[in-house]
């Protein structure tokens, strides 16, 4: 529909033909006016406190974000914990150790507290978790490789009642293999007891517009029944929604899908609600051997990734090492990330792999009559392990799009999970509004746009139970995002050196992004920021509503 959409103080006030007169206008005219998008899983809890526009997901039309994920965050805070915070976070969520050290001031020590130093400081709206890590290591400090007794499980969840009370969005847990320490060692949350999880998810329930965010190792490969079960009891005990990341969809294994959601039909058996987060479209991705990625997830090479670079390099030569390695790829769930062939080399290093660049392993390798692990490991140690692998992935076909199509449609199935934030070198999925949109006004067109906009953002708006957001009518805060659909997408992926200490990241530029809008204020406009922070810090409470369950 052609209308026009009136503004004032913040909020949508009237849509329609409007005659009164206004202080400004913005001419529309040919574009999409749309709600802006909530990304409902990132990692800007430290970016945010140096980058108030949590780049690159606003220039993308994101006006919303929650972080806080993953069981981490990093408040409540003991200064004791900060360097321990910080190389945990480097080597679980892919962050820059110089850029945490120098980006963010690290004053903070109550969730509260945390929250207050963004207030008024950010140009999107941003809500956060409350991290299980956290807390576990805020009361039981270097002591936390064990179940918590009596005394300090009644600490813990003291901590995140005050917490809650102060504005957490709700509980977040991981109890994945994938997530240990700086020295090697399974985060604080993955020691907790079901009986603690289960009982930091009563004390969500008492708090009004809060949820439940978790991560199990299933969750990136197949849930096993226990799993299954705690997270649908986990909502259960909350009366409060539950989301997981990330639900990967392979159109030769629709049974492998449906057996992801078997937690959210136990969940509703009991009166809870659990919600697959899925991205529309793939994360620009790639690996490393150098810096940490998701190679390290692979059956027994954290131990020889870990190490310092030189001795990893000489194990990496080492003939049984190799065996090893290639052995235990082989055999991981994570099958996809063990197809060497299909690595496709980019960014170089070395002289004598230069004229490797742009072309896959799998063809070097048959040029060289070796397999593609043994080739692979050669030019990457010949680069001092710096090579960028960029792999292509093999779940691109009509069939596996399809079964993403009808499962975008479901109800138990929600769009997003970039991760941004997080990962920063290796991983690009904050663009992911403009390229769906361009790939379904130009591309695949798997769904109408408006459906496509209607899934970013009024569905996510519904369960963080996001009251007047997430939609364009009267009332509602005038967040916006406003895009050519001629030309609306995403550049292909850069790397930049903006972060504190010159860290590095992927970034990806906006095209046909003409402006966002963060509660009636430009936050973006032709592409380019703006010095306005607009944003709002969301608390629970204050700013949610408590999202249904049954």
């Amino acid at each position: 529909m052609r209308a026009d959409v009136a503004v004032r103080d913040g909020r949508i006030v009237a849509i329609g033909e409007v005659d009164e007169p206004a202080r400004r206008r913005v001419d529309a005219t040919d574009l999409f006016v749309a709600p802006g998008i909530i990304d409902p899983h990132t990692h800007y809890d430290a970016q945010l406190s140096w980058d108030p526009h949590a780049t690159p997901s606003s220039w993308h039309g994101v006006t919303t974000v929650v972080g806080g994920n993953c069981g981490f965050t990093l408040a409540p805070l003991l200064s004791r914990d900060a360097d321990y915070t910080r190389k945990m976070m480097v080597n679980v969520e892919g962050m820059p150790l110089e850029t945490l050290e120098q980006g963010a001031s690290w004053d903070w020590s109550s969730f509260g507290e945390y929250l207050d130093g963004l207030t008024g400081k950010v140009a999107v709206n941003a809500g956060f978790m409350v991290g299980h890590c956290a807390l576990r290591r805020y009361v039981m400090g270097d002591d936390f490789a064990r179940e918590s007794a009596p005394d300090e499980l009644e600490r813990i969840s003291q901590l995140l009642e005050q917490s809650l009370a102060s504005g957490g969005l709700g509980l977040s847990t991981t109890r994945s293999y994938t997530h240990t320490d700086a020295d090697g060692v399974a985060v604080p949350s993955r020691w907790a007891s079901e009986e603690e999880v289960l009982r930091l998810c009563g004390v969500v329930g008492q708090h009004d517009g809060t949820s439940l965010e978790a991560i199990v190792s299933g969750c990136i490969s197949r849930f096993s029944d226990d799993e299954i079960e705690l997270l649908a009891q986990m909502s259960a005990r909350a009366r409060r929604p539950l989301n997981w990341n990330v639900f990967l969809i392979d159109g030769d294994r629709p049974e492998q899908a449906q057996h992801q959601l078997r937690a959210s039909l136990r969940a509703r058996e009991l009166g809870g609600r659990v919600v697959a987060l899925t991205m529309p479209v793939f994360a620009a991705s790639n690996q490393s051997f150098l810096t940490f990625s998701n190679l390290w997830y692979l059956d027994g090479w954290t131990e020889v990734l870990s190490l310092p670079v030189p001795e990893r390099i000489r194990q990496l030569c080492d003939p049984a090492v190799r065996q090893r390695m290639s052995e235990g790829a082989r055999g991981s769930t994570l099958t996809r990330l063990a197809d060497f062939d299909r690595y496709v080399i980019g960014d170089v290093y070395a002289a004598e792999n230069e004229e490797l660049r742009g072309r896959s392993v799998g063809d070097i390798a048959r040029e060289r009559g070796e397999d593609a692990f043994t080739t692979l490991v050669d030019i990457v140690v010949k680069d001092d392990l710096r090579t960028v692998l960029w792999p292509v992935l093999a779940t691109d076909r009509p069939e596996d799009w399809e079964l993403r199509r009808q499962l975008w449609n479901d109800d138990d199935v929600l769009l997003g999970g970039s991760d941004a934030g997080a990962h920063v070198d290796r991983m690009l999925g904050s663009p992911y509004p403009t390229r769906f949109l361009a790939d379904c006004l130009h591309g695949r067109r798997l769904l109408p746009v408006e459906r496509a906009v209607q899934l970013m953002t009024e569905k996510p708006a519904t369960l963080f139970g996001l009251p007047d957001r997430g939609r364009l009518r009267p009332g509602y805060h005038a967040d916006i995002f406003i895009f050519d659909p001629a030309t609306v997408g995403a550049s292909l992926p850069r790397t930049s050196y903006d972060l504190p200490a010159n860290g590095q990241r992927l970034l990806s530029d906006p095209e046909g992004v003409e402006r966002v809008l963060v509660n009636g204020r430009e936050i973006v406009v032709n592409g380019e920021l703006t010095d306005q922070t607009p944003g709002t810090i969301l608390r629970s409470g204050r700013d949610t509503r408590t999202s249904v369950t049954a």
